[in-house]
């Protein structure tokens, strides 16, 4: 894309992104992070997402987060005209990103094995819940769906100690994980078309996302009862809470010192890796005696002295304003037409490419004709007619 540096590692790579919601956005925006062009297909009305909160004079800065450094154009994918300027452009396109339920793209005549006749090459990536084939395939499946019947929702139960039954949440870590995911085995694949030149279907699933963030819990229930491990809690101190974590026998031994807790030199429940492990919370509630006495700015100057692993709580507004984020450049600023916000950049850096959530935030097809002149070489008296036959939806125009 013009004005982008020349040393982005996708860069000359197109991809359609066609996905909602999370998962396929934030894959599809980290294609964008690393120089490829992404063209978002939107409807006319544009992605729900648009209108989700935190919202800005009617601007979403969670769709922002998802979709920055995107361009996009809004098509009515029940027009068979947008469908034929769609399978124009698939002709040209690296890299396809979906997460309809599955079937979905194949009624609408962009299924893979239709786009694969039109481009070998093509790299098409499904996101979905349980797979694109299975008795389960068709079962609506959101986050928090596949975190409970994956057992992350009960193993997390486990380890909080004081419950009997899953607490709530709202992050969704499926998602993240099914975008960072896709991202990758997008990557594998376009190293395996650069050795045959084909192109493949990848299919990401969110229930194995999921399996697979739990490598202890899933061998534990194959081979052994449940056994007690280190539950990393809160620890009380005069004004708030820290967390403690001295995992390996150099840790303890240096809590041990600094504090001067005789109970962690004498009582035989602390006295190996493995007894520290099953008593963990009785530990804490020892090390308590002395946090309870400190604030929290105190114990932990006094533990990083130490050498012993801690951490303050944070709510998210306090990571914000953290220096040694800010230094490292974990944010950027992002800008849609109500203003500039920080985005989160991508969790890793190289050597030699910038890689960086883009700055600019599409409005709703914003970038149609020129993608239509730059992609298909349309002129504008086509884009008119396209236009006229519906592509774009009855709202739908030449300007």
């Amino acid at each position: 894309m013009q004005g982008q540096p020349t040393n982005l590692p996708l860069g000359g790579v197109r991809v359609l992104d066609f996905s909602i919601m999370l998962a396929g956005p934030y894959c599809a925006r980290l294609l964008a992070d690393v120089g490829a062009e992404v063209i978002k297909i939107e409807p006319p009305e544009g992605e729900e997402m648009r209108l989700r909160a935190p919202l800005r004079e009617g601007h979403s800065a969670y769709f922002g987060q998802l979709n920055a450094g995107k361009q996009s154009i809004a098509l009515d994918l029940k027009s068979p005209e947008a469908i034929k300027l769609l399978h124009r452009m698939v002709g040209s396109t690296d890299v396809l990103v979906e997460n309809f339920r599955p079937g979905v793209m194949e009624r609408l005549g962009l299924g893979y094995e239709t786009l694969h006749q039109i481009n070998p090459r093509l790299i098409y990536c499904s996101i979905s819940g349980y797979g694109q084939t299975g008795p389960q395939s068709q079962r609506p499946a959101y986050a928090m769906i596949v975190h409970a019947e994956s057992g992350f929702d009960r193993a997390l139960m486990r380890y909080a100690g004081d419950r009997d039954r899953p607490a709530g949440g709202a992050v969704f870590v499926a998602d993240i994980l099914g975008g960072v995911f896709g991202f990758s085995a997008i990557q594998t694949a376009m190293v395996q078309r650069a050795r045959t030149g084909m192109g493949q279907h990848v299919d990401v699933v969110l229930m194995d996302c999921m399996l697979n963030l739990l490598v202890y819990e899933l061998q534990e229930a194959q081979f052994s009862a449940p056994v007690a491990r280190p539950t990393y809690g809160p620890v009380r101190a005069k004004d708030g809470d820290v967390l403690i974590a001295p995992v390996s026998a150099r840790n303890f031994a240096a809590l041990r010192d600094l504090t001067g807790l005789p109970e962690l030199a004498s009582d035989p429940r602390f006295t190996s890796v493995e007894a520290r492990g099953a008593n963990w919370s009785a530990m804490m509630q020892v090390v308590e005696k002395w946090t309870s006495k400190r604030t929290v700015d105190e114990c932990m100057a006094a533990l990083d002295r130490a050498g012993i692993p801690s951490a303050r709580f944070r709510d998210p507004a306090q990571t914000l304003d953290d220096p040694n984020l800010a230094g490292r450049g974990v944010f950027a600023p992002v800008v849609d037409a109500a203003g500039e916000f920080r985005g989160v950049n991508a969790p890793w850096r190289m050597s030699d490419a910038p890689i960086a959530i883009g700055r600019d935030i599409p409005s709703i097809g914003e970038h149609r004709n020129e993608i239509l002149a730059r992609v298909l070489g349309m002129s504008a008296s086509e884009v008119w007619q396209a236009a006229a036959a519906g592509a774009f939806g009855k709202a739908g125009s030449a300007s």
